[in-house]
């Protein structure tokens, strides 16, 4: 009986947090187990941008790399400064940034933001981009039609990192130690189970994959946890800026959460632009000013069109797809920067 006693422990903590079993492993399933992990036990093909060798000297290089835009190489030698303008984190999160990763909500998205303090941004989260399958999605392949780039990047990571150093970051290339060491660190934030909805039945049914007859059933139930590519669709400013976009009224409280967490991001103190904002009365006098106009300080414009480099200047403002940044939520913004500019 006492021999008995650790084996039901043992089979307890498995049936809890999930397995696979056959004749050859076990493996177990818990909430920190990679999602690729689990869908390559099922029989689906590594991606394209595997990294077999997660060496941790790689990981730190390519997480330097996206924070600070340069590192130490592996001989030693600080590397050239990927761009004098942005930074990756300029567009992109680093952590989870959906409530719900199977949709794609700016509303959800921007609660979520507030509740875990994170930036409302242009561009998706670095977080579990390993898991997707295709990047510069929708409207991005007609922004960038006609660079050769863009055909490559759209099923290949590593081409769309390259793409974002010299065309969204307007940097140099990045040499191949340094794409290999992005892509490494990029592993390091790879979805979790933890991070999908699953419920108990969910999880019963991966539990009773391990005999193989239901894999693809299950590698469906898993995909469809998490969206394989952000959705990308750009929009038009109102039709008359005055009036603003019809039978959509703001709510400034919302807005509020817009400009801390979004506007303020790139342009407190001039961390990304060399257009300043700040909560001085004067600053949303002079936004509500423009609202109306076409130029580069109208907030319909920059978030719908973005903003041109200067003369001189390479850095410019990206634009906010649908998905990032709604109508409702741009006449939010609207609502708060009138409410401020009294």
């Amino acid at each position: 009986m006492k021999k008995l006693i650790p084996f039901l422990l043992i089979f307890s903590v498995v049936f809890i947090f999930g397995s696979f079993s056959s004749d050859e492993d076990n493996f177990t399933v818990g909430k920190d187990t990679p999602v690729w992990q689990v869908l390559e036990y099922l029989g689906e093909p590594a991606p394209p941008h595997a990294i077999e060798d997660r060496d941790k000297e790689m990981i730190r290089m390519g997480k330097e790399l996206i924070l600070d835009g340069t590192t130490k190489g592996p001989k030693g030698k600080k590397a050239k400064l990927q761009s004098k303008h942005f930074k990756c984190i300029s567009c992109h999160n680093l952590v989870k940034e959906d409530p719900d990763l199977s949709v794609s909500d700016p509303q959800e998205r921007l609660v979520y933001a507030k509740e875990n303090n994170l930036p409302f941004l242009q561009g998706t989260t670095l977080y579990g981009i390993v898991n997707r399958m295709s990047y510069y999605n929708g409207d991005y392949q007609k922004k960038y039609d006609g660079n050769p780039r863009i055909i490559k990047s759209h099923k290949d990571l590593r081409e769309a990192v390259q793409l974002c150093a010299v065309e969204c970051a307007q940097g140099r290339p990045m040499k191949k130690w340094e794409l290999d060491a992005i892509l490494t660190y990029l592993w390091s934030l790879e979805l979790k189970m933890g991070d999908l909805n699953l419920n108990d039945d969910d999880f019963a049914k991966i539990r009773a994959a391990g005999d193989g007859s239901n894999s693809n059933e299950i590698k469906e139930l898993i995909h469809s946890k998490y969206l394989d590519a952000s959705p990308a669709t750009f929009s038009l400013t109102p039709k008359d800026a005055k009036e603003g976009f019809p039978g959509i009224t703001g709510n400034p409280e919302n807005g509020r959460l817009v400009y801390d967490l979004s506007c303020l991001h790139c342009h407190e103190e001039k961390i990304y632009s060399m257009y300043e904002l700040d909560n001085n009365k004067m600053t949303f006098q002079h936004l509500k000013r423009h609202i109306p106009r076409y130029d580069r300080y109208s907030i319909y414009q920059v978030s719908r069109y973005g903003a041109p480099s200067s003369p001189g200047k390479r850095a410019y403002m990206p634009q906010y797809p649908l998905e990032k940044l709604s109508d409702q939520q741009l006449e939010d913004l609207r609502a708060y920067v009138d409410e401020r500019a009294k």
